[in-house]
């Protein structure tokens, strides 16, 4: 229930401003108080008297209405969400420019309350890099985005630009304003980002873990109200704040710091890469060129995932992960059962929008007793989806 939870919603022109109604329905269910926010062009969509009648409040739309108030103050002052659905291309570039011409790119412009961007538009229009480009900054400056997703456009095409449905926004906008502290008291050890094993002092062999999925469960778990110690390999990715990060290089680096932190955890969640075997031999300068062929004679290192289930507590959860190219499921759970591990995030790498590099995930989590295929997400959805996996295995007291 969102009782005493003052949100405001921009509605911009777009075809999807008739979901914003749905939006408003079950936002008023769940007893918050709605202000609705229309630009002129989404008059043209859905006419002001309908957002009235499902808030109980008038709508707002000019700056100028109300002479004994400013009305993008009074908003802000009101609001403890401010939600855009749907968020054109225009006003996502007004935020992103510092553009205020109007009540609602206004009022965005004084938020000081968290904003929720569900973007819609014509797929060629979210693509464009000036899109991408603003949509990224206003990830950066730590505004919400929910969306778009794929599906069937007004245009015709089926492609990326779909606002996302009104559930899956309201139940954004409930993450927000009421996030869970389900991990209060708990210590959680995650592993991201790949290793390098040396060849020589320039060389080394790696993979492509990035560390995104890794550093998505420590926010999570952060936010969750976990202790969180986060075991990273070298990647590209600031540290998130109120985390104990321990930066490693190697396997051999790695399986030390696990090591030395995983009596101390409850869950602990092996999100990283580590590389599966190391060269014999270090060379102590640079490998000159000297044939046409090179032979390398590599010995396995130790075995993280294996360690950890062998040696875990029977009040520990532990996470594991399966990055595979076939038969992803079955391989998922034999990696499973053989590391003892009571939870494994199964993606197929070969499918775009999973994998390394992306900013999205497509997995399945699979447990002793169930297994759940989710739809593409952002890696921050899918660090939540596990996490709450985790916190039923504690109620649920099956943990091996």
């Amino acid at each position: 229930m969102l009782h005493g939870k003052g949100i405001v919603l921009g509605v911009t022109g777009g075809i999807a401003a008739y979901k914003a109604c749905d939006i408003v329905r079950r936002l008023t269910r769940l007893h918050a108080s709605v202000r609705v926010v229309m630009t002129e062009n989404a008059k043209e969509f859905v006419a002001p008297l309908t957002f009235e009648t499902l808030s109980g409040n008038p709508v707002y739309s000019d700056n100028f209405e109300k002479a004994w108030e400013i009305g993008h103050i009074s908003l802000q002052k009101f609001a403890d969400l401010t939600i855009v659905a749907p968020a054109t291309a225009n006003i996502i570039g007004k935020m992103a420019s510092g553009i205020a011409d109007d009540l609602l790119s206004t009022s965005l412009m004084a938020a000081r309350s968290p904003v929720l961007i569900a973007p819609a538009m014509n797929s060629g229009m979210w693509l464009n890099p000036a899109t991408q480009r603003n949509a990224e900054t206003l990830k950066a400056w730590g505004y919400h985005f929910v969306g778009p997703s794929s599906g069937e456009l007004a245009c015709g095409d089926t492609d990326v630009g779909r606002m996302s449905e009104p559930e899956e926004i309201v139940e954004a906008a409930k993450r927000i304003l009421l996030p869970k502290r389900d991990f209060e008291g708990k210590t959680v050890l995650v592993t991201a980002g790949p290793t390098r094993e040396m060849l020589d002092p320039v060389r080394f062999l790696s993979n492509r873990s990035t560390g995104k999925m890794g550093y998505a469960i420590a926010e999570a778990a952060r936010d969750r109200g976990a202790k969180v110690h986060l075991v990273t390999g070298p990647v590209d990715i600031k540290a998130p704040e109120s985390v104990s990060v321990i930066n490693i290089t190697s396997t051999f680096d790695m399986f030390n710091a696990v090591c030395s932190l995983v009596d101390q955890a409850d869950v602990v969640i092996q999100a990283a890469a580590p590389a599966d075997f190391t060269p014999e031999t270090v060379a102590a300068q640079k490998i000159k060129k000297t044939g046409d062929s090179m032979t390398v004679k590599l010995v396995s290192t130790p075995d993280i995932a294996m360690h950890i289930g062998r040696n875990k507590r029977r009040n520990q959860v532990f996470v594991a992960f399966a990055a595979e190219t076939e038969n992803v499921n079955q391989n998922a759970e034999g990696k499973r059962e053989r590391k003892n591990a009571d939870i494994i995030v199964a993606n197929d790498v070969t499918k775009t929008g999973a994998g390394f590099g992306a900013d999205t995930n497509i997995v399945t989590i699979i447990s002793e007793d169930r297994k759940r295929s989710l739809p593409i997400m952002k890696k921050r959805e899918v660090a939540d989806e596990i996490l709450n996996e985790v916190e039923r295995i504690f109620g649920c007291g099956t943990q091996k």
